[in-house]
C-alpha cells in the first residue's frame, strides 16, 4: 500500500499573501474524487475509485490567503457505466474513477481505473493515476477474461491503495475480481479508509467483493438476472460494483477535508459542510469537511 505520508507532497505552497492585513493559514488536505459506476449485465466489470490525493501526514501544506473565499469542488459518483467526477481544492485535482469494461465495450482509465470485462475488445484492466501525478492518485483495474467462453466473470475496479483483482478461475464457475483496497487516512481525527474499488460480476458464481473504503460488491448474472450490484459509498469515493442485472452500481461521491491549527478561523458554505475542532491529543486542530461543493474562508492569528 502507498505511504499516505507522501501523497500530494509535490503540490504547490503559497507565499503567505494576505488580504486586508488578514493572516494566512497553512493547511493539510485530503481530496477524494467521485467513484465510477460499474458496468451492467453479465459481462460487466467494477468501477474504479475516485482519485485520492493528500498532504497528511507529513506532506507539503497549502497556504490559504487570509479572508479570501476559496472554492472547493466535491466530485459526484458516476451512474451505471459512467465515470466519477473530479474533486478540486486549490492546486490539487483528484480525477474521477474510470468505469469498467463489458462485452465488446471498453472501460475507462481514471483516478483509479475500471476493471476489464469478459470481452474480445480488451481483457486488461484500465489504467489508474490518469492523468499521472506523483505520488500516484490511484491504481489500475483488474483483468477480465477472453472468449470463446463468454459471460463467466470480470475484473474489479482499482482502489487508492491497491489494484483491482482479476477474475478468479475459468469457465462458468469463475468468480468476479474484488475491488482494490482503498487508503487509510486520519486527517479527520479518526482512521478512515477512502476510495475502494468496485467488484466484478460473475455469471454463475460469486461476484467480487467491494474494496475496503466504500467499494460496491459485484453482482451475479444468471437467467433471470440475480444478485444486484452494490453501490459505492458516498463521502468515500468508492467505485460501484458491476451489475448482475441490466445496471451497474453507482459510484460514491468524494470528499474534501482541510485541516489547520486550532487557532485558525474557518468559515464554510453551504451549511451542510462542517467545521470542527479536534481535542488533544489530536493536536487541537481545526477541520473543515466538505461533502458537497462550496467555499472556505480562513484566517490565521
Amino acid at each position: 500500500m502507498p505511504l499516505n505520508s507522501t501523497r500530494g507532497a509535490g503540490s504547490a505552497k503559497g507565499f503567505g499573501l494576505t488580504s486586508g492585513g488578514a493572516k494566512p493559514v497553512d493547511v493539510d488536505y485530503l481530496v477524494v474524487a467521485g467513484g465510477a459506476g460499474g458496468k451492467g449485465n453479465f459481462n460487466g466489470a467494477g468501477g474504479g475509485a475516485g482519485g485520492y490525493r493528500t498532504s497528511f501526514p507529513g506532506g507539503t501544506k497549502i497556504t490559504l490567503k487570509g479572508k479570501v473565499s476559496t472554492p472547493v469542488t466535491v466530485g459526484n459518483g458516476g451512474g451505471s457505466a459512467s465515470n466519477g467526477s473530479p474533486s478540486i481544492f486549490e492546486t490539487i485535482t483528484s480525477t474521477g474513477g474510470g468505469t469498467g469494461g463489458g462485452y465488446q465495450q471498453v472501460g475507462s482509465a481514471g483516478g483509479s481505473g475500471g476493471g476489464a470485462g469478459n470481452s474480445p475488445v480488451s481483457r486488461l484492466g484500465y489504467a489508474g493515476n490518469t492523468p499521472p501525478v506523483s505520488p500516484p492518485q490511484g491504481n489500475p483495474g483488474g483483468d477480465g477474461n477472453n472468449p470463446p467462453l463468454c459471460g463467466s466473470a470480470a475484473g474489479g475496479g482499482g482502489g487508492a491503495g491497491a489494484p483491482g483483482g482479476p477474475m478468479v478461475g475459468s469457465g462458468l464457475g469463475a468468480t468476479g475480481g474484488p475491488g482494490g483496497a482503498g487508503a487509510t487516512n486520519s486527517i479527520s481525527g479518526s482512521s478512515v479508509i477512502y476510495a475502494g474499488g468496485g467488484g466484478g460480476v460473475s455469471y454463475r458464481s460469486t461476484g467480487g467483493a467491494g474494496g475496503p473504503g466504500g467499494g460496491g460488491a459485484g453482482g451475479q448474472y444468471d437467467s433471470p438476472p440475480s444478485g444486484p450490484a452494490g453501490v459505492g459509498t458516498n463521502g468515500l469515493g468508492g467505485g460501484g460494483g458491476s451489475g448482475g442485472s441490466t445496471c451497474g452500481g453507482c459510484g460514491g461521491s468524494g470528499v474534501v477535508i482541510i485541516r489547520g491549527p486550532s487557532t485558525a478561523t474557518f468559515t464554510v458554505t453551504p451549511g451542510t459542510n462542517t467545521v470542527t475542532t479536534l481535542p488533544a491529543p489530536a493536536g487541537g486542530c481545526k477541520v473543515a469537511t466538505f461533502t458537497v461543493s462550496g467555499t472556505i474562508t480562513a484566517e490565521g492569528t
